[in-house]
């Protein structure tokens, strides 16, 4: 049995905050009305739902017409990608190659299904999107007579690259193109409105910022048209059929009420442990460099080791002391080709990548700990 746990991985996955758990009990027993049943206990359930949607859509600074439960970022990603390719005619799509799998994968299969053409935008060496390729692919795609859709994550999960998410807000208007930004990363971790950043459809997912699980909502900017990816039901205004998860809904929305009310506690305890974390590796040796910056999403740390290191090696060397971290994305856990973001980056890296992440529950004590578990990894006997 392990004395100690440091969970580093928080950009996977989140520990459920006792109070979201406590908000989502009552809505497992005592109210456990189907929403959609018109007697009382029904109607408490319903009313329980469209208070949530209310409270998300107000975070964010929107209206609560615009906001759809769903069962996490992916089944959002899925949503939006589709309604822009059959509701809104779009016939070329602009990606970029650090995308999550939720979003590049599904651009893959609709593209070769539907017969669509795609392409991708130009990154420097830290992953930033260069928006001069992106206007520039905009005004040809839209001459070929092109509807495009722009779809670019507000922040990588690997490496944290932040996307100036306003300025591609406005390229996209400009060309009349349709914007999707999968903020998974972003929303529960920044003060953030919506309309502000021109987006179209927005995803977020409950269980990055300790919510629960297979919980999520996709934003649809007002009159923007959209279709059902699930089909039943008239649930979500026949949007999402299925029996609506009530306590996870619950959970989801006093989550994201925790984070915005504790933001800038929040947000200065996990900037210094990620400060913490890189100048403890920076003293551990001149050979580690980061592919995220003191600009970059401040939960996330990925960090290149020296020559001779290999990533899975130290991740179980982690795993067997109690660290938690990850080489990349959780989801690609177990791909043979690595991670398609540091590929994509070109950088020739000659040792082991691993992410850092960070919440309000990790502490000093995990950085520390970590620290001076791999000080001991990069002894000789574990370099080859």
């Amino acid at each position: 049995m392990m004395n100690q746990i440091a969970y580093l991985d928080n950009a996977a996955t989140t520990q459920l905050d006792p109070k979201v758990l406590e908000s989502m009990i009552p809505y497992m027993g005592e109210y456990y009305g189907n929403p959609s049943s018109i007697y009382s206990l029904g109607r408490q359930s319903r009313l329980a739902i469209e208070s949530a949607r209310k409270q998300v859509a107000e975070m964010l600074g929107v209206k609560a017409t615009s906001i759809y439960f769903t069962s996490g970022g992916t089944e959002s990603n899925n949503t939006a990608i589709l309604s822009s390719i059959n509701e809104l005619g779009c016939t070329h799509i602009i990606t970029s190659p650090i995308e999550h799998h939720a979003v590049l994968h599904t651009i893959e299969h609709y593209c070769k299904q539907k017969q669509l053409s795609c392409s991708l935008v130009k990154l420097n060496t830290m992953g930033e999107v260069d928006l001069l390729d992106l206007e520039n692919q905009l005004i040809a795609y839209t001459k070929q007579g092109h509807k495009c859709l722009v779809s670019l994550m507000h922040a990588n999960n690997e490496i944290g690259v932040l996307l100036e998410i306003e300025a591609v807000g406005i390229i996209a208007r400009n060309h009349g193109a349709i914007f999707h930004s999968d903020c998974v990363q972003t929303i529960g971790h920044y003060p953030i409105n919506l309309i502000d950043y021109g987006v179209h459809f927005a995803s977020a997912s409950g269980h990055k910022f300790h919510g629960p699980k297979g919980t999520g909502i996709l934003y649809v900017s007002d009159g923007t048209k959209f279709g059902a990816l699930i089909h039943g039901g008239s649930q979500e205004r026949k949007k999402r059929a299925g029996t609506e998860n009530v306590h996870g809904i619950i959970g989801f929305t006093q989550a994201l009420a925790l984070a915005m009310d504790n933001f800038s506690p929040d947000h200065s305890h996990i900037k210094s442990l990620n400060k913490r974390m890189r100048f403890g590796l920076e003293k551990l040796s001149k050979d580690i460099s980061f592919n995220s910056t003191e600009m970059s999403l401040y939960t996330v740390l990925s960090v290149n080791f020296p020559a001779g290191t290999n990533t899975d090696l130290m991740l179980a060397l982690m795993d067997n002391k109690g660290i938690c971290a990850s080489g990349g994305s959780a989801c690609s856990s177990g791909e043979d080709e690595g991670s398609h973001v540091i590929t994509a980056l070109k950088k020739n890296l000659p040792g082991a990548t691993i992410r850092f992440s960070f919440s309000k529950m990790t502490s000093e004590k995990d950085i520390d700990f970590t620290l001076e578990s791999i000080s001991s990894m990069l002894s000789p006997q574990f370099v080859s």
